[in-house]
């Protein structure tokens, strides 16, 4: 036993399995330890005992931590993850009654420690009572490249490392979206994961290893794997060498040599404010179609991965830019949907299009209509945009604050409603602030103001307040706003509506 008030914690990677992939500092402290413990499964034997038991020393106490269940049904009132959280706490304290013996606890870790294992919830619960340390290991997607021969990535080549039992949509636009890739918690989520790589354009290059560098270790294309005997052992790996460019992906192509190719069409289309049941069929049957989509990442991602289609998602400041590239893969030939929120012609991508279309000769742009913003918001607030009404950013970035400021008094001068897109961002604080005191100057102080967040989304929330009483420190990017004209009434339900008629 060592001597001292508590005993020292080490959390220690063994490697995928061959335990001459243990480190030599893992194997001097397993040796050097005075407990061992080790997790695992449900009526299984511990791998990770498995492959370092040659390294214990004689004699040593081993403490053997197994899991109450796996992905199995639980009868604790917690469910899954709280019949986990207690045993993680019922491990730790076990471990704890060593360290405050003083005795020294090696806990093994397959792979590495803090890379999707289970020692990192016993780190988490020990580190701050006791001196710890952490010995990295080799982790099971590095054995699993090695016994491919895959380079996984060069250069520039972003790495992605995805659990299995992600949504299968999410994980094919993951999968799209990046250079290598390494799937992990196969076992019985193969069959969607093989799905997720037909959908990315990733299957065919895709290799499945299983046991890497252990007994048994075998590999094969993962489009030829029986989705019946995957193991949890298992891993997929796809190069960053698989994810070839399109040609369409270099320069634009001069005006001169777009005539050598069958040109394309560019498709400006709005996906609404946010759920798929406020996607028109039309926009869904061209997303279904197209070969490329172009747009804003978080538009992007609205769209489901399938084979064939690629994705090029952009940052939110470069629109222009966004739309020439849209027109230089279709004027190589691409059909485009170039993507907006709400209704792409309501301060989205079908000007930015436009704007540069003419450089683009003998393209087609063609722009389909979607359910905007200020429909969504008004619908649920009732009709409070049933009469003559305008619609103004506060956004200044393409525009000065000075005409911002002369079209919202000219509109409220005018006794319209207005309904305001971009009333705040985490840079913009002060537009709408300024706003509210602008528009007190032209109208009463009662006049109905609806607030709408996030409105067709889980978190959506509707407010109807006054001009007076709108807080404006609680307005951000997810807001939209609808200020009532002198034909607005708020009903005894709660409903705001504008009559259509206007007194003579």
């Amino acid at each position: 036993m060592s001597s001292g008030a508590t005993g020292r914690f080490a959390c220690v990677g063994l490697g995928p399995g061959d335990p001459e992939l243990i480190t030599l500092k893992a194997a001097r402290l397993i040796g050097a330890a005075d407990v061992v413990a080790f997790h695992a499964g449900v009526r299984k034997q511990s791998h990770a005992r498995r492959i370092a038991a040659g390294l214990f020393p004689d004699p040593v106490i081993e403490e053997e931590l197994r899991y109450p269940v796996t992905t199995g049904s639980t009868d604790h009132p917690g469910g899954y993850a709280g019949a986990m959280a207690d045993f993680y706490e019922r491990s730790a304290e076990r471990l704890a009654a060593h360290l405050e013996a003083g005795r020294h606890v090696v806990l093994l870790a397959e792979g590495d420690p803090l890379f999707y294992g289970s020692s990192m919830y016993m780190h988490d619960r020990l580190a701050e009572r006791f001196e710890t340390e952490v010995v990295p290991g080799v982790p099971a997607f590095a054995a699993a490249t090695a016994a491919a021969a895959l380079p996984l990535v060069r250069r520039t080549d972003v790495l992605t490392v995805l659990p299995g039992t992600l949504p299968e949509a999410e994980l094919a636009r993951r999968l799209a979206d990046t250079d290598g890739a390494v799937i992990m918690k196969l076992g019985r989520t193969f069959p969607a994961v093989r799905r997720a790589l037909a959908a990315a354009g990733r299957l065919d290059d895709a290799v499945y290893v299983e046991r890497a560098s252990q007994e048994g270790e075998r590999r094969l294309p993962a489009a030829d794997v029986d989705a019946d005997s995957v193991p949890y052992f298992s891993l997929i790996v796809v190069p960053g060498d698989s994810r070839r460019a399109p040609a369409a992906e270099a320069d634009p192509p001069a005006v001169e040599a777009v005539e050598a190719v069958a040109v394309g069409e560019v498709l400006v289309v709005g996906l609404g404010p946010g759920p798929d049941r406020w996607l028109t069929p039309e926009v869904d049957e061209v997303l279904a179609e197209v070969d490329h989509v172009v747009g804003y990442a978080p538009y992007v991602n609205r769209v489901p991965q399938r084979a064939g289609l690629t994705r090029h998602a952009s940052g939110n400041s470069v629109e222009v830019d966004r739309a020439r590239h849209a027109l230089a893969l279709a004027a190589a030939g691409g059909r485009v949907a170039v993507v907006s929120g709400g209704d792409a012609g309501v301060f989205g991508m079908a000007s930015a299009v436009h704007e540069v279309a003419d450089e683009f000769p003998g393209v087609p742009v063609r722009v389909l209509p979607g359910v905007s913003a200020v429909q969504a918001v008004a619908a649920r607030a009732g009709a409070p945009i049933g009469g003559d009404f305008a619609v103004v950013s506060l956004s200044d970035r393409l525009k000065p604050w000075t005409v911002i400021e002369q079209r919202l008094r000219a509109i409220a001068e005018a006794d319209l409603v207005l309904a305001i897109y971009n009333p705040a961002s985490r840079s913009r604080t002060e537009q709408v602030v300024l706003a509210q005191k602008l528009l007190l100057e032209v109208l009463p102080a009662d006049r109905p103001v609806v607030v709408g967040r996030d409105v067709g989304r889980a978190e959506e929330s509707l407010t109807v307040t006054t001009l007076a009483d709108l807080d404006a420190a609680s307005i951000d990017m997810k807001c939209l706003l609808i200020v009532g004209s002198s034909g607005t009434t708020v009903s005894a339900s709660g409903a705001v509506w504008t009559s259509r008629s206007v007194p003579g």
